[in-house]
């Protein structure tokens, strides 16, 4: 099984080479070949009241279960814009939904996404622009030569890449203004029109380090809650180094909160305690976070929020209150249930995330 998802998926030999230069990633709304279009910006480690940024933009419908709508009138349907931005702090209109299509003005490398996003220029310079009563943003993202390339498939199916940027301008919060200067990462993803593909579970914990380093923890399952993909990524600004781990990543969630019904009628825990862990002959990384409870809904088919964490890097620690985590869970509810006699589950050869309901 393995042996077929590393030759159909062709990221991790991608991740262990030389990845392709800026000018050659893909940045583009829709288009015939690719009608199913993702861009994303997320920036953790910020300050209270926000801890984290996320924006978040879907062009077109993917017919995977995570990334579901309920608003979704046809999974085909091209002319659908999927809108998420928010921070810890309280909202209710994080999310949008609109049915214009975007439009990409050529001479002014402009895109445009329903009335209110915008984003100009190209590699290795843009601008990220969003006004909305709750949160607006106008942020210069820089993005560097640090690329993770999460999802290659071939015949050119689809991909998904991220990238180490900086993000510099300002973020309104209800008339607050907050200045901004953080580590984040850009992320684009592009798909062809396919038939079902039925990936059930992810997870993603984002954290900034000391010393222009970030760490990016991610985990896909399938709807029969078999690994997809289990990887870290760090990535070490100042060396301009990038490593990718995927060998015995583990990923726990010890505590959870109660059962809650999604907007798109699904049930699902959201997880309160949670440990990410690898360990290798040269790295040991280990993960525990606290989720601050602040979960907002519109992320696909799930929820984005953020965290506080303790980090072991090697005989490094950091200690931290701005994690940012994206969580969607669409398997079955006896997968999610499933009780773990032991908390000292690391030390098992398999790596199922299992949860313990709160009595």
């Amino acid at each position: 099984m393995q042996l077929f998802q590393d030759f159909f998926d062709q990221s991790k030999q991608l991740n262990q080479a030389p990845y392709c230069k800026q000018q050659k990633l893909p940045f583009h709304i829709q288009t015939q070949k690719y009608p199913s279009i993702l861009i994303a910006l997320k920036i953790p480690n910020l300050s209270a009241p926000l801890h984290y940024l996320n924006l978040f933009i879907q062009l077109g419908q993917l017919n995977l279960p995570i990334l579901h709508h309920a608003h979704a009138k046809s999974k085909n349907a091209t002319n659908q814009i999927y809108l998420m931005s928010s921070c810890s702090a309280h909202m209710v209109g994080q999310f949008q939904f609109d049915t214009k299509e975007a439009t990409f003005h050529l001479a002014s490398k402009h895109i445009q996404c329903a009335d209110h996003v915008d984003i100009y220029g190209e590699f290795p310079k843009f601008q990220f622009q969003s006004e909305h009563q709750e949160l607006s943003l106008d942020l210069q993202v820089n993005s560097s030569d640090l690329v993770s390339c999460i999802t290659k498939l071939r015949m050119g199916m689809a991909e998904y890449w991220s990238v180490l940027s900086h993000c510099i301008g300002k973020v309104i919060y209800k008339g607050q203004i907050f200045d901004i200067a953080q580590l984040g990462t850009l992320e684009f993803a592009r798909a062809r029109a396919f038939p079902y593909f039925p990936v059930a579970f992810y997870s993603m914990s984002i954290l900034n380090l000391s010393n222009d380093r970030q760490l990016m923890f991610m985990q896909v399952r399938d709807a029969r809650n078999q690994i997809v993909q289990s990887r870290i990524y760090l990535r070490d600004l100042k060396a301009n180094k990038h490593q990718m781990f995927d060998t015995a990543v583990h990923f726990r969630i010890h505590r959870v909160y109660p059962k809650i019904t999604t907007p798109n009628g699904r049930n699902m825990y959201l997880p309160r305690e949670f440990e990410w862990f690898m360990q290798n002959e040269t790295m040991q990384i280990r993960l525990q976070g606290q989720s601050r409870g602040d979960f907002k809904f519109g992320l696909g088919a799930g929820y984005a929020g953020s965290f506080s964490y303790r980090l072991q890097l090697n005989e490094e620690q950091e200690e931290g209150e701005g994690g940012y985590s994206e969580y969607i869970d669409c398997r079955n509810l006896n997968w999610q249930e499933h009780y773990q006699d032991h908390l000292s589950a690391f030390q098992q050869a398999d790596s199922m995330p299992v949860l313990i309901k709160n009595k």
